[in-house]
């Protein structure tokens, strides 16, 4: 082709479609590692949160922690529950919630000794790993599919879900 010359129409149509495919392979994979993120979040706070949300037949009861060391906090369990009966110790994870001294309500993990905290401090709390994933995945959503509003959304719905857990624990 002489320099003079324009361009056929056929190098534009397909620096065109070249263009449109890598755009969608872009918002495909962004869209796919958003997708990913999220469900992990929802899968790494469920193992907590089915006890405290799904309570219908678990044991329910208090706890009073007496002892902390090695990640876990232990105590005395106190039953509310029909069916549920005390026990000397039972396990709680040792977090920034717990506090030696203090009683707590909970609910067991069924066929073990560990529980969870029950109540609304407890449900937030289950749910701090989806707060981080929301706010990792309105990074990719800005960033990866430019979508500011909805990057925004999860931002937010994020930092609301971390601040309530920060609050209500």
């Amino acid at each position: 082709m002489i320099p003079a010359m324009p361009a056929s129409s056929a190098s534009r149509k397909t620096r065109q479609g070249t263009r449109v495919m890598l755009r969608f392979g872009r918002l495909a994979a962004m869209a796919t590692v958003t997708a990913l993120i999220l469900i992990a979040g929802v899968w790494a706070s469920w193992g907590t949160a089915q006890h405290v949300m799904l309570t219908k037949g678990r044991e329910r009861g208090a706890i009073e922690v007496t002892r902390c060391g090695g990640g876990t906090c232990s105590g005395p369990y106190t039953p509310v529950s029909v069916g549920s009966r005390a026990r000397e110790s039972v396990d709680i994870a040792d977090s920034v919630a717990v506090a030696e001294g203090r009683t707590y309500a909970v609910v067991l993990k069924p066929s073990s000794g560990e529980a969870v905290r029950s109540g609304p401090g407890g449900m937030l709390y289950a749910w701090v790993p989806l707060g981080g994933a929301l706010l990792l995945a309105s990074v990719v959503v800005a960033g990866g599919l430019r979508r500011t509003r909805a990057a925004w959304v999860l931002a937010v719905s994020g930092i609301a879900l971390l601040t309530a857990a920060f609050v209500a624990v």
